[in-house]
């Protein structure tokens, strides 16, 4: 086997392992597929990890939703948006010049990175704020641009999720995770479904990836 996808087969799985324990995953095995592939498509990386990604987004959210009351009068709205934001945003990603992604990623990750390790204090009271049109609002606008985001780009949405939820909405760790779960699938899906579609998934390196 090509040694480049042994090697992304042992990132992906640290960035599995990194994602259950404390999210953003993603910082190691975006930069491991861009540093691999130095000649493909932005798109094409992004897509095969969007679709490497979800299975373990979908059984995370699952356990969540399972054992957590979810506040789907918020979370909805939000999961809606994300939705649309997310397909914006990987159509979007599919008009950028190559090399100008390249030259930005570095400070795209620094950048995330830098947010990741700045927001550890998390809530660890719940105590939601916010109701009625207010949460549906707040839930919609913040849940279509973290969306926007993960469609272009992805690293560190979980994180930027659950902060939305502690932050604005008022929710303790526990509610943030498993309502940012919900929202970050709805994200991965719509993405995964546009890049699908026109051509950006790299099948064989998704099922290297799959974590």
């Amino acid at each position: 086997m090509d040694p480049h996808l042994l090697i992304l087969g042992a990132s992906a799985a640290l960035a599995g392992f990194i994602d259950a324990i404390v999210g953003g995953g993603g910082l190691i095995l975006v930069p491991a597929l861009f540093a691999t592939f130095p000649s493909e498509l932005p798109a094409n990386l992004l897509g095969s990890n969007k679709a490497a990604a979800i299975w373990g987004t979908g059984s995370a959210m699952i356990s969540y939703v399972r054992r957590v009351k979810v506040p789907w009068l918020v979370v909805l709205p939000a999961a809606i948006s994300g939705l649309v934001g997310s397909l914006l945003g990987a159509y979007a990603i599919t008009r950028v010049q190559a090399s100008d992604l390249r030259a930005a990623l570095p400070f795209i990750l620094a950048a995330v990175f830098l947010y990741t390790i700045s927001k550890k204090d998390l809530g660890s009271d719940h105590q939601p704020r916010l109701n009625g049109w207010k949460a549906k609002f707040a839930g919609a606008i913040g849940g279509g641009c973290i969306g926007f985001y993960d469609g272009f780009f992805g690293p560190g949405t979980g994180n930027f999720l659950v902060f939305l939820f502690v932050r604005v909405f008022g929710f303790d760790f526990l509610h943030a995770t498993a309502s940012a779960k919900v929202v970050n699938v709805a994200c991965n899906l719509a993405a995964l479904m546009y890049f699908g579609a026109n051509g950006h998934v790299i099948w064989r390196l998704a099922a290297i990836l799959f974590r």
